[in-house]
């Protein structure tokens, strides 16, 4: 009886390494503390139905959000937030189209529509949005000639947003991120706070993407490659 319970155990234990890292993290509860932040991306008019750069099925994250941002006593929201003509518009570039891209001193830009010009109705955050304790905005893609995906960094790559500052002086290690589009402003913004030393985590169900071109794909294996995790909004343990 005993070499059977001993063999059993065994089986058990094979049987639970060989299961896919994601599917035992993925059982696990995730608890944000006082160390985690949740970073909602560019939730804003023109990114959802209705909006110069609709992103398909956008407006489904705002109640995963909402939801769970009960979970974090940190929360903090992003805003694109452009000139008018700004140098990511397709249409302040002679012959050019949406979705093309264009060579800029910084690199590589995907043109896109006219989208999250200052002060106007599309810029604004989406009413559904309820997070009343979010501590912070942050404003980006202000600057005319250079676009700004990340929360943390423009395009340039050197031109801080300054929230890496906040977020430490706040004494935050944790970033979990969701919002839009998956594949632009929320990959971005997760690689960038990989490089800037924080554990990052993007809840997938609180995103979606544009997807051009195989962008999805791609922004996913990149992020995997940095280490960021992939979850899901149900790993997170809110309180009722």
């Amino acid at each position: 009886m005993l070499v059977r319970r001993q063999v059993l155990a065994m089986l058990g234990t094979t049987a639970l390494a060989t299961l896919a890292p994601d599917a035992l993290f993925a059982a696990a509860s995730i608890k944000p503390d006082e160390t985690s932040a949740l970073l909602v991306i560019d939730v804003q008019n023109c990114f959802l139905p209705g909006g110069s750069l609709a992103v398909k099925e956008g407006e489904q994250v705002v109640p995963v959000i909402n939801r769970i941002s009960k979970a974090f006593a940190n929360v903090v929201l992003t805003q694109d937030w452009h000139t008018p003509g700004h140098v990511s518009f397709a249409s302040v570039h002679s012959g050019k189209k949406p979705f093309e891209t264009v060579d800029l001193p910084y690199g590589k830009q995907v043109l896109w529509p006219d989208h999250c010009v200052q002060g106007t109705d599309g810029a604004a955050l989406s009413k559904d949005l309820s997070i009343p304790h979010a501590e912070l905005i942050i404003r980006k893609g202000f600057h005319k000639d250079v676009d700004s995906y990340s929360a943390f960094l423009e395009a340039d790559g050197k031109t801080s947003t300054g929230l890496a500052g906040y977020l430490r002086g706040r004494k935050i290690k944790r970033l979990f991120v969701a919002g839009l589009a998956t594949d632009f402003c929320v990959a971005w913004t997760a690689l960038d706070g990989r490089k800037a030393g924080f554990e990052v985590y993007v809840v997938e169900d609180a995103c979606r993407g544009i997807d051009t071109q195989g962008s999805l794909a791609k922004a996913w294996a990149d992020m995997a490659k940095a280490g960021v995790k992939r979850i899901q909004s149900a790993d997170i343990a809110v309180s009722a």
